[in-house]
């Protein structure tokens, strides 16, 4: 590696349509601690990515309208090695995904669906916000732990 980079940990998320909260937490991984890490995003039954999420997201200055969705079963089919499994849906969910070959942590972390929210547009996007930012939440302190163990 050059400079004593060290490599990035490879992170994938889950969830059941890989439209919204896996489509989250990865792009906000990558945004905030891209240095450390390289996210990506799957699901179980993918299916096209909740324009809430996009909106949301856009709001934070990251553009995921280009992005597709993607199996969870093709990406385990690859045989490419994450050193971090996250499920972001519900526990019944999760247990629906593959083991993943050398892995070093599977974690769950369970929110809300977007895809199942009604109401008005506005009301929708201002749930999906909060998700967001659940999940923004979360990656920070992720983050946060994993900074602190770099520097030990």
């Amino acid at each position: 590696m050059e400079g004593g980079q060290v490599p990035k940990q490879k992170v994938l998320f889950i969830c059941v349509h890989n439209s919204a909260r896996s489509q989250m937490a990865a792009a906000l991984l990558n945004q905030t601690c891209g240095e450390f890490f390289e996210a990506r995003s799957a699901g179980l039954e993918p299916g096209t990515i909740n324009p809430l999420v996009v909106e949301a997201l856009h709001e934070l200055g990251i553009d995921i309208s280009k992005k597709t969705t993607q199996r969870v079963f093709d990406v385990w089919k690859s045989g490419q090695i994450f050193q971090f499994v996250v499920t972001v849906c519900s526990e019944a969910e999760a247990e629906g995904c593959p083991i993943f070959p050398g892995i070093t942590s599977r974690l769950h972390w369970s929110f809300d669906d977007p895809s199942k929210f009604t109401g008005t547009h506005e009301e929708r996007l201002e749930r999906t916000r909060r998700v967001r930012d659940e999940i923004r939440a979360k990656i920070d302190s992720f983050c946060e732990g994993h900074r602190g163990a770099s520097k030990e």
